[in-house]
């Protein structure tokens, strides 16, 4: 009798009245440390033997062509048991002669019988038990592959949008599972421009999360050197091709803004098309070429393109256009471009993009691929920058510089311009701003001196709305563009002031603040087309 069986009846003969789990355990312990597994061919004769044969089996007598069968007989094997639950082969105790040489008696096959039928249930149990902790242990493999491969997309995105003396930027990264392969980025190059990176990384999990940590790495070290779009990405492409995984490779399109004039250059390696959005249209700016990655020596055509004050440049990743809802259609890019052109006037690009979304493919929808969207807004600079653009004045008023007034201004403002209707979260934005100048008029401009009043005048143009607050303040106005430092504030470092001026430039589209002999004067723009 080999090691197998011999340990089967130590654990049987030992542990019959321990419960079925603990048994379970001991036979595992014997099937992991005592037994060389033995595979057997799925085409053997001998597996359909063992099912129709219906309890122990003899080799000596058995006439079989089968691999499986003469090893047994080299290994001296006799006698073969199979161990059977719910109809399915689950093991074999083999046994080798006698140690007296005697032949097995009936009895001695009779027990062997009735130990087959209490182990097979013990042996399933075991099996299961061992099945159960290989499939935890690899689901907290891969919920920890998972969570680490978060942290490096989170560690890599932008912590905030830049912020560009004439452009409006948003981005939105929406991941369909715990891991994305879309990142976006933006890269300060040091002669004033602004580099724009969207990309998609395929697959999923760590092996995708660590391409885009080298990617991103890759392509701000070529963009610090490197000024063209197209040499970036043929820079990118050539270092990233010998390292990437099998099957792998990355859409990209890299674009650098002259933010002064609003001139875009742009390459593009597999990536979605940018649109621009104006006057109700939308065009597309067709750069191409192949993604990074998948062939090493090649070349990105670049495109050029000016921007006009109030247009829009949009870039997504193709998880929005790809999406379907439950009649299997797809949301598409002719559906995206007919959303975008129509945004104008509506509001911000991406809320209204994603509302669209979300109502063609259900409340219940479950995302399929990863979104991203990064759209930026090419504007003027206050109110007066743009000659060709024509404000009309929609109302003029005088508030008393008194507490509480400020509620006054902007519900004053905000009934205005109910005719022009601007969306809830343009309202909310615009109330708040206008309550916060008109309050720092009252009490740094004005010092709450009820009879000096406060000035405030709406007006409107074809793409914006605007709202000027006016005191008769003498002290210098703070600087809007620069950020207040708490730690300095708190020291006496830097004049308490700043907040509210700072609170209202997140708050609008432009802000500029003027200063003569007799006013004080803040100019607020919200842009009706975003």
């Amino acid at each position: 009798m080999n090691i197998f069986t011999a340990n089967w009846k130590r654990i049987i003969n030992r542990n019959k009245d321990l419960p079925a789990s603990e048994s379970a355990s001991e036979i595992s312990k014997v099937i992991n440390s005592e037994v060389k597994p033995m595979e057997i061919p799925l085409d053997d004769p001998f597996l359909a033997y063992v099912h129709t044969a219906g309890g122990l089996i003899d080799l000596d007598d058995l006439k079989l062509e089968s691999p499986t069968v003469e090893a047994m007989r080299v290994e001296g094997i006799s006698l073969v048991l199979p161990l059977i639950s719910h109809g399915e082969l689950i093991g074999l105790i083999n046994l080798g002669p006698r140690r007296s040489e005697q032949e097995y008696s009936s009895d001695d096959k009779r027990l062997l019988q009735n130990l087959a039928t209490q182990a097979a249930p013990a042996l399933r149990v075991a099996q299961l038990a061992q099945q159960q902790q290989a499939e935890a242990r690899q689901r907290e493999r891969i919920d920890q592959e998972l969570r680490v491969a978060r942290v490096i997309q989170e560690t890599l995105l932008p912590k905030e949008v830049p912020t560009i003396e004439g452009w409006n930027l948003a981005t939105l990264w929406q991941p369909a599972r715990e891991v994305s392969g879309d990142f976006y980025d933006f890269v300060h190059l040091q002669d004033g421009r602004l580099a724009v990176i969207i990309a998609d990384v395929t697959d999923k999990g760590v092996p995708a999360a660590m391409v885009m940590a080298t990617t991103r790495s890759i392509l701000r070290a070529q963009a610090e050197h490197l000024g063209s779009p197209g040499k970036v990405l043929a820079r990118t492409n050539d270092l990233l091709h010998p390292d990437i995984p099998d099957k792998m490779f990355v859409t990209c399109l890299y674009m650098v803004i002259e933010p002064a004039d609003g001139k875009v250059i742009l390459a593009n390696a597999g990536h979605n098309l940018p649109y621009v959005i104006t006057d109700g249209e939308t065009k597309e700016l067709r750069a191409t070429g192949m993604p990074l990655g998948l062939m090493p020596g090649m070349e990105y055509r670049e495109i050029e393109a000016s921007l006009t004050s109030g247009q829009t440049l949009v870039l997504s990743s193709d998880g929005l256009v790809e999406a379907h809802n439950d009649q299997g259609e797809m949301y598409g890019f002719g559906r995206f471009k007919s959303q975008l052109a129509a945004l104008a006037n509506q509001g911000e690009t991406i809320p209204a993009v994603m509302k669209s979304w979300h109502e063609f493919t259900g409340e219940d929808h479950e995302q399929e691929d990863d979104i991203t969207l990064v759209s930026l807004r090419f504007r003027d600079t206050g109110i007066n920058a743009n000659a060709s653009e024509s404000w009309d004045p929609v109302t003029t008023f005088d508030l008393p510089s008194r507490p509480g007034e400020e509620r006054q201004a902007s519900q004053r403002v905000l009934e205005a311009l109910k005719p022009f209707d601007l969306p809830a979260a343009q309202e909310r934005r615009l109330g708040t701003a206008v309550a916060e100048a008109t309050m720092n008029a009252m009490e740094h401009g004005n010092h709450y001196q009820e009879d000096i009043p406060v000035k405030i005048e709406v007006l409107q143009s074809d793409s914006a709305v605007a709202v000027r607050i006016r005191d008769f303040g003498k002290n210098p106005i703070e600087d809007v563009t620069v950020e207040p430092d708490i730690d300095a504030k708190l020291a006496g470092q830097q004049s308490p002031r700043g907040w509210g001026l700072f609170l209202i430039k997140n708050l609008v589209d432009d802000i500029k603040v003027t200063q003569d002999d007799e006013y004080h004067t803040i100019e607020l723009i919200l842009y009706r087309q975003v």
